[in-house]
């Protein structure tokens, strides 16, 4: 049985190239985030969310760092009260 005759084969169609295919918008174009660059009501809210966890990633990693010394340095002091 060749190819053509097996169920649900399809013919080959030519290449169209992407003639059909939705262009990107010039301003969101060569963008690591095009997010940034969209307008309109969704994206205005995300663009604010995303803002807001940035801050919150910052902070958190400004704590966590600052957890680190503390513990960094209480236990260099245990230590020297061992000796």
């Amino acid at each position: 049985m060749s190819k053509q005759d097996q169920p649900g084969h399809r013919p080959n169609k030519p290449n169209k190239g992407n003639e059909d295919a939705k262009q990107p918008d010039p301003e969101t174009l060569n963008t690591t985030d095009p997010q940034e660059h969209m307008r309109g009501p969704v994206s205005s809210v995300m663009q604010s969310i995303k803002e807001e966890a940035e801050e919150n990633d910052d902070e958190d990693r400004k704590e966590a760092e600052q957890e680190a010394r503390e513990a960094a340095n209480h236990s260099d002091d245990r230590g020297k009260d061992k000796k």
